[in-house]
């Protein structure tokens, strides 16, 4: 009898301990290991890569480039709200936005941070040596201190390059002004890119005997002042691509058209919003440009040893609205050979 008792024991005790290992089995933690690569097997199963995107403040430019570098990561299947989240910030160019707004991404521990325009970039930069960082719409990355090299970055910056071709520009102005004498040149002191193609202008009126005056802000608040005082004094305006000055540019040319003074401008957005002409660069297809280079960072390489890339081509602009207003005419050969044209509103390309 106690030896019948004594096996009811064990085989309960033995029934318990299986209950208990089971249990314990089924209670394992099913998250990854806390070394587990992110971008690996979790982006597989449903994570999303971060993306943070910094711009200096909004206009045409800077718009279309965003824009061109979300399309292309689209089109290269990394779809928002499905492969990536997207936080986009402007910081309407104040300097303390940007100082706030890049805290908050290394803060967030963004995958990739997107900085459009070279305050943009130099702000993330500072707050940052880890989180890769790619930018767009910058003209000279070496001497804004943003990489060592433009073939060899060796940091955690590339990005692509807005370069214009200014002496391009002031041979379309020589062609469609070919009286001209005097140019003022027109932009933000404060601003890195800007003093770069002042310089560039500056040579291209040397290199044509032209004379130059330079009109130089600060901030939007300078502009109306600085253009009034200036548009008597010269035969054209030359604005490079510089952000302050595109941003107000329906102010200048409330001024400009008043005094039929022609506007040579840097790039396309702002012949768009009301400037004469230029040779520039499409900031869309440069933003597609620095989207196809995000893929290739989220994919894994190395942004540091990524070459910094230029735009591969340019086009003529025209306005030819604005042309009427000031009483100029464009060679019909310039008209023939430009990529856009400006007319009763329109826009053809």
């Amino acid at each position: 009898m106690k030896r019948k008792i004594f096996k009811k024991i064990c085989s309960f005790a033995m029934a318990t301990t299986m209950i208990f290992t089971v249990a314990a089995c089924s209670s394992q933690p099913t998250e990854p290991a806390e070394n587990q690569e992110v971008g690996e097997e979790q982006t597989a199963e449903g994570e999303q890569f971060k993306i943070g995107i910094l711009q200096l403040m909004e206009h045409d430019a800077l718009d279309n480039a965003r824009n061109g570098f979300l399309d292309a990561l689209e089109e290269g299947g990394y779809a928002e709200g499905e492969k990536i989240v997207v936080d986009v910030q402007n910081a309407q160019g104040d300097q303390s936005n940007l100082k706030t707004m890049s805290q908050k991404f290394v803060n967030d521990k963004e995958d990739l941070i997107l900085a459009i325009a070279t305050p943009a970039a130099q702000s993330v930069a500072a707050e940052t040596q880890e989180i890769p960082i790619l930018a767009t719409a910058i003209t000279d990355y070496p001497e804004a201190g943003l990489v060592e090299s433009n073939e060899a970055p060796n940091v955690n910056l590339s990005g692509t390059s807005d370069r214009t071709p200014v002496k391009e520009q002031f041979a379309l102005l020589k062609q469609i002004l070919p009286d001209v004498k005097k140019v003022g040149i027109m932009y933000n002191s404060s601003e890195a890119n800007s003093e770069i193609q002042a310089r560039s202008a500056i040579e291209a009126c040397e290199d044509l005997g032209l004379e130059y005056q330079e009109g130089t802000v600060t901030n939007v608040n300078d502009i109306q002042q600085v253009v009034q005082s200036i548009v008597g004094e010269v035969d054209a305006l030359y604005i490079p691509t510089d952000n302050t000055f595109a941003s107000a540019i329906p102010l200048v040319v409330s001024i400009t058209d008043v005094e039929k003074v022609p506007v040579i401008c840097g790039e396309n957005g702002m012949v768009k919003g009301g400037g004469l002409a230029t040779v520039g660069i499409d900031y869309y297809k440069l933003g597609q440009q620095t989207g196809k280079m995000a893929i290739r960072v989220l994919e894994g390489e190395d942004v540091s040893k990524m070459p910094v890339e230029f735009p591969d081509s340019t086009e003529v602009c025209i306005n030819l609205d604005t042309a009427e207003k000031i009483g100029v005419t464009i060679p019909q050969d310039i008209i023939d050979n430009a990529a856009i044209i400006i007319k009763d509103g329109n826009v053809a390309e």
